[in-house]
């Protein structure tokens, strides 16, 4: 669960049968004779021989569009599960396997693909209960740690990334507005969570896995406590509470929400569910969401491939329509130590839900990792404890903005932090250790939370604006980055002392945040 982030086509329009026969009868009566009075031309039967899918069609915003689409569905064996008019995307059902070749030919259509290679299951049913308490993941640890010192939570000594981006210091000066809600879009959170109880906006919160929001209440839970952790502990990074229990968030003082989109088996993010959720936080004033993920089942979507294109397509209109809201959008840039600025990538994990994966050579600059290369979307690196890049972090110049604490079992903190990893909350209560780009995006949202407590007027592009003029960048390293010299993780750093490939703008900073 910790590598969650792990990360046109032109048709003609087809003419009805009927509508061909009845347009020549004033120009070949031979034909129309031929034919019994009134009888009426055969429709293809529709197939129905397919998996049950998931699409995604995207209109233009021409007048009449979406009730051709709806009805286009229909007569194409489909089911809308969910219209978006306000972005122009439809989500719809079918088991026609000619379904997205059959909406590419409507008129308004712009895109049309399927979300998943995989049929779609039932959905899996829970009782929004109290998750089940999970076992300490370093029992010895953490009793040595709940010595803190004076003003520090109880487990504090052993986030070694708190203090590293100065929100320690920060939380001092502002610790967040309430009037501030930071969205984990993500497996769900565990709001029961004493480090997340206080801060928790069951208002702000829903289930979208379905690709519609469902605000019943717990809803936004994990499925699977044991195994949809992933939420829970991006949760706690944000907004755990300074309330003399456990560990602290970066933004102890704003709020937090939950908004689930993995499915109940595999933890799948399909573009539906996303898109759900980027609407939902455009639509619930949700400030800031944190996206600690790629939408599923491609790690990058091709604009050559017609389904790949739509499920970019249907994201990027979502994410942009919560950006015009006044949302901020974080994602994490990914755990494949791959340069998203090279030529060419290679992909061999795609897709990751039916099947064995078709390896591919991908162009990054055609081929987006989304929602983290989306346009306007802030693209996080992760960094170690000696603020050098992680081993498995994404990195590329112009492709990530800034950088932030996303733990590295290889940069091992002094006592008594021992581990190199991130420290926070998991569902039960529970705290644990994980690493990744997922553990770094979640401290950019949270300072990007403290820039928009300090500065409640500003737009989202201010507010990236200023995390990458207030962001330290440590440079590109002196020596070859080879961090287990055995150039298992070997990459090349390019660009300047204050923009470059390994951290963007530099490594965020809490204290700037709600200094200036």
């Amino acid at each position: 669960m910790a590598q969650l982030r792990s990360r046109r086509r032109h048709a003609l329009l087809a003419v009805p049968v009927g509508l061909a026969l009845t347009t020549s009868l004033g120009l070949l009566p031979g034909i129309a004779t031929a034919a019994p009075q009134g009888a009426h031309a055969a429709k293809t039967p529709v197939r129905t021989d397919g998996p049950l899918l998931s699409y995604v069609v995207n209109t233009d915003s021409a007048r009449g569009t979406l009730a051709r689409v709806k009805k286009a569905v229909a007569d194409a064996g489909g089911t809308v599960t969910v219209a978006y008019g306000q972005i122009g995307v439809v989500v719809a059902h079918s088991k026609n396997p000619d379904f997205a070749k059959a909406l590419r030919a409507v008129p308004g259509v712009q895109s049309a693909g399927a979300t998943r290679t995989a049929p779609i299951t039932p959905a899996a049913t829970t009782d929004y209960g109290k998750p089940e308490r999970l076992k300490a993941s370093d029992a010895k640890a953490l009793a040595a740690a709940r010595t803190a010192k004076p003003g520090q939570e109880p487990l504090e000594g052993l986030q070694w990334d708190i203090g590293a981006i100065g929100a320690d210091k920060a939380a001092k000066v502002n610790p967040g507005s309430r009037k501030v809600t930071v969205g984990v879009i993500d497996t769900g959170v565990d709001d029961t969570h004493p480090d997340l109880a206080p801060n928790f906006s069951k208002g702000q919160s829903a289930s979208c896995v379905t690709g519609k929001a469902d605000t019943t209440p717990g809803a936004w839970r994990p499925f699977n406590p044991d195994e949809d952790y992933h939420g829970t502990h991006v949760a706690g990074e944000i907004a755990a509470a300074r309330n003399g229990i456990g560990v602290a968030g970066v933004a102890p003082g704003v709020k937090v929400s939950a908004i689930k989109v993995s499915t109940a088996k595999g933890s799948f993010f399909y573009a539906e569910s996303v898109v759900c959720a980027f609407v939902f936080a455009a639509e619930h004033h949700i400030a800031v969401t944190n996206n600690s993920y790629f939408v599923d089942p491609w790690m990058f979507n091709c604009a050559d491939d017609p389904d790949q294109k739509a499920i970019a397509d249907a994201v990027g209109r979502a994410a942009k329509y919560a950006q015009d809201k006044g949302t901020v959008n974080v994602a994490s840039a990914g755990n494949s130590n791959f340069d998203l600025a090279a030529k060419e990538i290679a992909d061999a994990s795609s897709p990751n839900d039916n099947s064995k994966p078709l390896p591919r050579k991908i162009d990054p600059h055609t081929c987006l990792d989304v929602p983290a290369q989306l346009p306007g979307v802030v693209t996080v690196a992760a960094t170690g404890v000696k603020s050098q890049k992680s081993f498995y972090s994404n990195y590329g110049l112009n492709a990530v903005d800034v950088a932030a604490p996303g733990g590295d079992s290889m940069q091992v903190p002094d006592l008594p932090a021992k581990d190199g990893r991130i420290l926070s909350t998991m569902p039960g209560g529970d705290y644990a250790y994980l690493q990744g780009t997922s553990m770094a995006g979640p401290h950019v949202a949270g300072v990007a939370a403290l820039l928009k407590s300090a500065h409640p007027k500003s737009s989202p592009q201010e507010i990236q604006w200023l995390l990458k003029a207030q962001a330290k960048n440590p440079g590109c390293p002196t020596a070859a980055y080879d961090p287990d010299g055995k150039g298992t993780w070997k990459a090349a750093c390019t660009g300047t002392r204050h923009v470059n490939s390994f951290y963007g703008f530099g490594i965020v900073d809490a204290l700037a945040a709600v200094r200036d």
